[in-house]
C-alpha cells in the first residue's frame, strides 16, 4: 500500500497510500466491536434521562433540560428556574457585589425585564438606552461625581464632551 516517489536527488521515499475515510470507519468500528466484546458484561450504560423544554422564568427564553437539572437550578436560585445563561450572569453579578445571591438575581431579573420589554421591540432605543447608561458611569468614574449643569464650563476648559440636549426622553414618551 506504498508507493515509491521520486525527488529531485533521485532519493525514492515510500510515501503511504491516503486511507479512504470508508475504511477508517470500518477499522473505527472494528476496534469499538472488540473493545466492548472484551468488556462483556463489565460495560453497562446508564439509562439516557427525558430532556423537556424549560422556560426560563427571567428572561422566557426555552432550553432543552433534564428533571436534575431543573431541580439543580431550583435549589441555587431560591425557586426560579434559571436557564445556563442566566445563571452565569448571575454569577458575574455576585462577583460584583460581593457574593449576595438573592441581590444579583433580583438585578439580572430587572435586566431582563427591561430588556423583553424594550430591547426586543425597539432594538435601536434599547441599544441608544445601553451607550447612554454606560456613559453616565463613565463620566462619573472619570470625574469623580455626575455633572451638574454648573460644571459644564469647568469641562469645557479641560477639553471634555458635553451636550447640549438628549433625544431619549423624547422618544420614551412615545412608547
Amino acid at each position: 500500500m506504498s508507493s515509491v516517489v521520486k525527488h529531485r536527488n533521485n532519493f525514492k521515499l515510500n510515501k503511504p497510500a491516503s486511507l479512504s475515510m470508508v475504511s477508517l470507519q470500518r477499522t473505527i468500528s472494528d476496534i469499538s466491536f472488540e473493545l466492548i466484546k472484551e468488556a462483556g458484561e463489565d460495560l453497562k450504560l446508564s439509562p439516557v434521562s427525558e430532556v423537556e423544554d424549560a422556560k426560563c422564568e427571567c428572561c422566557g427564553m426555552s432550553e432543552e433540560c433534564t428533571a436534575g437539572y431543573i431541580n439543580n437550578m431550583r435549589e441555587k436560585f431560591s425557586g426560579k428556574l434559571m436557564r445556563g445563561l442566566c445563571a452565569e450572569a448571575v454569577e458575574v453579578e455576585m462577583g460584583k457585589n460581593g457574593g449576595k445571591r438573592e441581590k444579583a438575581l433580583s438585578e439580572h431579573m430587572n435586566d431582563c425585564v427591561k430588556f423583553n420589554r424594550i430591547g426586543r421591540a425597539y432594538p435601536a432605543l434599547f441599544q441608544a438606552e445601553t451607550v447612554k447608561e454606560i456613559l453616565k458611569k463613565r463620566s462619573s468614574y472619570c470625574v469623580g461625581k455626575p455633572l451638574s449643569p454648573s460644571d459644564k464650563g469647568t469641562l469645557q476648559s479641560k477639553g471634555g464632551i458635553t451636550r447640549s440636549s438628549s433625544c431619549i426622553p423624547a422618544i420614551t414618551k412615545q412608547v
